[in-house]
Parts: C-alpha cells; structure tokens; sequence
C-alpha cells in the first residue's frame, strides 16, 4: 500500500512512528499521525501543511498538542466522551487525579516506557490502520493517482475519536480543508 504514498505522505507515517517511538507506546495510533502531521507543519511542507495553515492550526498547534496530551492522560477518552460521564455523574478529572496520585502522572496513558519490543518495529494500531486505509480510499474516490499527507488528514477529520475531535475544535473539519484544497471560495493548494 505505501507505494502509492506520495513523499510527504510517507514522511508523516514515518513521523507518526517517531511519536510513537518517543512516547513509548506499543502501537502507532491515529494521534500520532495528527502529531506527525503538525511537525510537518513547522517545514510547511506538503499539501495537509498548506491546508492547516491555512485554517489557522500553524499558530495554535501547541493547543492541539495539549488537547491530545490531555486526551491520553483521561486513557484516550475524547472530551465529549468526558462530558457524557459527567452527565451520569462520573467525573473523569478526578479519577485521573487519582489514579495519578497514586501511580504517577500519565498513568491512564496506556505507555508502556518500561515494556520491551519483539521485533524491533512499532506495528500500527487499528485506529492509525483505518486512517491509511481510508486516506486511500479518498484518494481513489477522487481519482488521485497517489496517496498524499492531504489524504491522511482528510480522514483524520471524518473518522470519529479524539484526532477528529481536537481537529473539529480548532476549526479543522473535512469541509473545510477539503474547501481549502479544491476550491470553493477560499485559496487552493497546488497540486
């Protein structure tokens, strides 16, 4: 399947597997990808890069950064998974708090820091495989010959979780990029 990724595709999977490696977790997951694609935001390479600029996420990276941090502290749950509980009484803060009081800070994270590995190589979590998966069919149904890291970030923001979440909050929808992309109004990246 990679052989149909563009460069700069590649490059955020390879950055997504960076993230993964410093964070010390088992998989790569779908957040590392949004990770990997805000790094590239720093090159303003690619076209995903353009579009983020373009939406305003070059100036607040740093807060989609925290907002994901925050999401894997509270164990991956999205803030509307964190109001739901909150609806029913449960509130999520204070059993982070905790659970981190009596454990450490990040103890909800799933990282595993102190966890060897088998073969030397992350393997891909079922969320970051549906987001290739999907960047790829994205780019068939537009008749894209190659995958590129536009693609990846067009199914960052369609498929449900905190990725699209903190996406969403920060003004970063499928319409949107998708109107800075390919027209409608606003600038249009080159292709």
């Amino acid at each position: 399947m990679f052989e149909r990724f563009t460069k700069d595709a590649r490059a955020v999977v390879m950055g997504a597997v960076e993230h993964a490696e410093g964070a010390g977790t088992g998989s790569v997951d779908a957040e590392h990808l949004l990770l990997a694609l805000l790094a590239l935001l720093d090159r303003e390479a690619g076209r995903a890069s353009f579009a983020l600029a373009a939406l305003g996420l070059a100036e607040r990276g740093d807060a989609v950064r925290e907002a994901l941090g925050e999401a894997r502290r509270r164990a991956g749950l999205s803030q509307a998974d964190a109001e739901a509980l909150a609806g029913l009484g449960i509130d999520v803060s204070e059993i982070v708090a905790r659970v981190e009081e009596v454990h450490g800070v990040g103890a909800m994270s799933g990282d595993r820091k102190d966890k060897g590995w088998w073969s030397g190589r992350r393997s891909f979590g079922r969320g970051a495989k549906e987001i290739l998966e999907k960047a790829l069919r994205i780019a068939v149904a537009r008749r894209d010959r190659h995958v590129g890291d536009e693609h990846i970030l067009l199914a960052l923001t369609i498929r449900p979780g905190v990725p699209g979440e903190v996406l969403a909050d920060h003004g970063v929808t499928y319409e949107s990029v998708m109107r800075v992309l390919y027209g409608g109004g606003e600038a249009k990246a080159a292709g």
